[in-house]
């Protein structure tokens, strides 16, 4: 059985890379010299530091095995792939709420790159299910706790 597919755009890619190369090196790096530093504490039965290193040694594990994987299972968005007629992943997208008349602009990312303070969406998120290949000029709602929201596609563009 094959495993998930996650679907990256050349800039996802890269700050995976990025955060993989940082955590195998300058992470690693002071979480050894903290360890080092603990060790020298002397005891390290009860020695808060030394846990406290040892626990970072293994979140910074669990994530380079968790990049390792999304790497070597992804697939890059080709630039080709990107519509301007209708949402897609890579997309950029303008939408305004119905309600409020409030713009917003988002890019259309799978779910590993989603960060909404950089106004990127995933594809399963509420919105980004919704507005997933539709074009421009339709309205949609979005079925949220307080109630349905309705958000307009205003432009589909490829990102700058």
């Amino acid at each position: 059985m094959a495993g998930k597919v996650y679907e990256l755009t050349h800039d996802g890619l890269q700050k995976l890379h990025d955060e993989l190369n940082n955590r195998k090196t300058a992470v690693a790096a002071e979480i050894a010299e903290r360890l080092k530093e603990a060790r020298d504490l002397g005891d390290i039965s009860e020695n808060s530091e030394y846990d406290d290193a040892k626990e970072s040694q293994a979140k910074n594990e669990m994530r380079i095995v968790e990049i390792e994987d999304i790497l070597k299972n992804s697939r890059v968005i080709d630039e080709d792939e990107i519509s301007k007629t209708k949402v897609s992943l890579g997309s950029q997208v303008t939408i305004r709420d119905e309600d409020t008349k409030e713009e917003v602009d988002y890019i259309m990312v799978g779910t590993k790159e989603e960060n909404i303070f950089e106004f990127k969406i995933s594809s399963e998120s509420p919105v980004g299910a919704a507005i997933l290949g539709k074009k421009k000029g339709q309205v949609v709602g979005v079925h949220t706790p307080v109630g349905i929201l309705n958000y307009k596609i205003v432009k589909i563009s490829k990102p700058s």
